[in-house]
């Protein structure tokens, strides 16, 4: 099998955290949410468990009583600190993104909750099995998004009220939430590689800090 490198390439590298550029008119069907979610689940599990599920939710009063809760748990803390950040600095621009978002997140065409079967346990492995077996899922369906052109914004602050959320949707004690995406086709996909740090500065060999190259 043959993949075409750049494409690839640019996928990995150009798929961000869409808040302010999500097309908060434009509807998503059905079909392509599902093809997207059919690619998700492709991705490997703890154990080959396959304990991932789906809550989409499209009902109007579940996005807002959603959106409500997400801005209870964060909402504040989000605009404060966009208000608080230094116009135009980096950090300022992702906290008036993520202001944004906490602003219109009812207004978002879908809002899926991506959760996997059990709860984290005690032991020092046991929570990062139990989210190892989600959030490669998590980012195989933002991915297959990004393909499609739509867009998403990985998020955990409704996870703040974690047990209203379970309540309002029905989950189960024994299912964990890993976060809330809202889905939406993006304005645009020019979407550019992020700025990053040389990798060779942040991977080291052998032992902490040892420099690979």
């Amino acid at each position: 099998m043959e993949f075409d490198l750049a494409q690839v390439d640019a996928l990995l590298s150009t798929t961000r955290s869409v808040r302010k550029r999500l097309d908060l008119e434009r509807p998503v069907p059905d079909d392509v949410l599902l093809e997207c979610l059919q690619l998700a689940i492709q991705a490997p599990t703890g154990s080959n468990t396959q304990g991932w599920r789906w809550l989409v939710v499209r009902d109007q009063a579940k996005k807002d009583e959603l959106a409500r809760l997400y801005n209870d748990a964060g909402g504040d803390y989000l605009r404060g600190a966009a208000a608080k950040a230094e116009a135009g600095s980096q950090i300022g621009r992702v906290m008036g993104s993520a202001a944004y978002l906490a602003d219109n997140m009812a207004r978002a065409p879908v809002l899926v909750i991506p959760c996997v079967l059990g709860r984290p346990g005690s032991k020092g492995w046991d929570p990062a099995a139990l989210y190892g077996s989600v959030i490669p899922a998590m980012w195989s369906f933002q991915l297959a998004l990004r393909s499609r052109g739509l867009g998403s914004c990985l998020t955990t602050v409704h996870l703040g009220r974690e047990e209203e959320t379970k309540a309002l949707l029905g989950i189960p004690d024994n299912v964990t939430q890993a976060g809330l995406l809202p889905v939406a086709y993006t304005k645009g996909t020019d979407f550019k590689a992020a700025v990053r740090r040389p990798v060779a500065e942040v991977t080291y060999l052998d032992a902490w800090k040892q420099p690979i190259g």
